[in-house]
């Protein structure tokens, strides 16, 4: 048995060693981890209580027959864990833990707010939580398993190859210029002329209208949005004191009538349009209303924001017209956005800003005063995998697989009773009506199991909706249909 008698007790209990012979080369599992595994057992089970002290690392090393460069790694990865803490001058001891409630537990399910008090905060934590994506038709990305991560990851071995100190140093407050650079083609594609300099790179298109916003706007000014439209904004918006304004959106484009009419009342800094796949509907503008747009906005000397960043689902004006208002007005009135989370991988963060001269360097101070700079890893990982062409053949790809399941989506989802009066033949959205109040369907639906997204949190105005927005792509899970239809026939 093994010697503790210089080991230090814990009050409570006796400290009680890893038998040795659990460590063996032979075992599953490195002997750093066979350790790890060991103590969390130990510490789990109650067998090592809070408090108790751990054998030295030459102890330990010694009694187990093991190096102390194990011993010490053992030890870090218990601390980084959580199951120890090192107390400087003294050692490691068992720490006290806090009780983990395992994702989407019966903890999380029972604060679910009810259905007056759904909003977007609601729906946004919801949408981080841990739920299968097939259960998550009110999700806003592409499952996994239609991105390709063996493309990002070899992206990511690749730059790790690179001379290390580059990934030690802050990178260009501006972006990567490489990355912009090539930005600076994929612009030149959609007849949109920008230089490098022109170019801002951001954590996202989330950053990116959150830099242009606080750049333009002052407490008590417009902004025009699209209604519906993506719901992040509004009260990001709302937050700088801003009076958050809905246009209303037709399939070809916003009501210029209403447009005009409320920019002659209210004298807008900015309005905030999706010209191509319009998130909810996935509509898109139309080359006569982009005129007409650009010119109240001429008259009116508000400046646009065209957010793009469903831009690489478009299959082209041959199979869905659609015009880009920044390629009649080559980014003078005109503040572009783009980003690859919704194609590549949310968790890049990789965006961009196109702009004038002008405001490309002042958005750059904005965002260097901010964050200093963005993170050039992502950067460089998004600019080696569209350098070398990979990205083209994924985005066809992701294209092609959008169109083998939206139509039939479409079929089952009006079999199951909904309404969709604008369908299209591209993007991941489509906006239906239910009929029935769709806040009260949701909660629903999260007692289920399943995300939803009401149509309430898409307008400014929050109001109750009958709309839903249903991401196509995670429609797999037949379970969310015969919920549809068993609470739709009902209403």
């Amino acid at each position: 048995m093994t010697n503790t008698a210089n080991v230090r007790k814990a009050p409570s209990s006796r400290f009680i060693l890893t038998a040795p012979q659990v460590l063996s080369r032979e075992a599953g599992g490195s002997l750093v981890e066979q350790i790890v595994r060991s103590v969390e057992v130990r510490i789990d089970d109650k067998l090592l209580r809070t408090g108790a002290r751990m054998p030295s690392i030459r102890q330990f090393a010694d009694m187990h027959g093991v190096s102390r460069f194990t011993v010490v790694e053992a030890y870090d990865r218990l601390v980084a864990k959580g199951f120890l803490e090192s107390r400087r001058g003294s050692g490691f001891y068992v720490r006290e833990r806090s009780p983990i409630i395992a994702p989407g537990g019966n903890v999380n399910r029972s604060t679910e707010p009810p259905p007056h008090q759904l909003d977007v905060v609601w729906l946004v934590r919801n949408m981080f939580r841990q739920l299968p994506q097939q259960k998550m038709p009110g999700s806003g990305l592409l499952p996994n398993d239609w991105l390709d991560g063996r493309l990002v990851a070899n992206g990511l071995r690749a730059v790790s190859r690179q001379n290390q100190n580059l990934l030690l140093q802050y990178g260009n407050p501006q972006g990567f210029l490489p990355l912009r650079q090539q930005l600076q083609l994929k612009l030149a594609e959609l007849e949109i002329a920008a230089t490098p300099d022109q170019i801002v790179t951001t954590a996202g298109v989330t950053q990116a209208l959150d830099l242009v916003a606080r750049h333009f706007l002052r407490p008590g000014d417009t902004i025009f949005v699209d209604d519906p439209a993506w719901f992040l904004m509004f009260g990001s918006f709302a937050t700088l004191g801003a009076k958050v304004v809905g246009i209303p959106r037709l399939p070809d484009g916003p009501d210029v009538l209403r447009l005009a009419e409320l920019a002659a009342l209210h004298k807008p800094k900015l309005y905030v349009i999706n010209s191509v796949l319009h998130n909810p509907t996935s509509t898109s503008l139309s080359a006569a209303k982009a005129f007409q747009v650009l010119k109240i906005a001429e008259q009116h000397d508000f400046t646009i924001v065209e957010d793009d960043i469903y831009c690489d689902m478009h299959p082209g004006a041959a199979v869905q017209p659609a015009t880009r208002i920044a390629s009649l007005d080559q980014l003078n009135r005109v503040i572009y956005l783009g980003g690859f989370s919704k194609t590549l991988a949310a968790n890049l963060r990789v965006g961009f800003i196109a702009t004038s001269h002008e405001n490309a360097k002042h958005l750059s101070d904005r965002k260097m005063l901010s964050t200093l700079t963005t993170t050039e890893i992502g950067e460089r990982v998004v600019y080696k995998i569209l350098s070398e062409g990979h990205y083209r053949k994924h985005a066809d790809r992701l294209r092609s697989k959008l169109d083998g399941v939206r139509d039939k989506t479409i079929r089952q989802l009006e079999r199951a009773g909904l309404t969709i009066d604008a369908t299209t033949p591209a993007g991941m959205f489509v906006w239906a009506d239910t009929g029935c109040d769709t806040n009260v369907l949701t909660e629903k639906a999260m007692q289920q199991g399943y995300l939803l997204a009401p149509g309430s949190l898409f307008s400014p105005n929050q109001l109750p909706s009958t709309r839903m927005r249903i991401n196509v792509a995670t429609m797999s899970d037949a379970g969310v249909l015969r919920f549809l239809e068993r609470e739709i026939g009902k209403s």
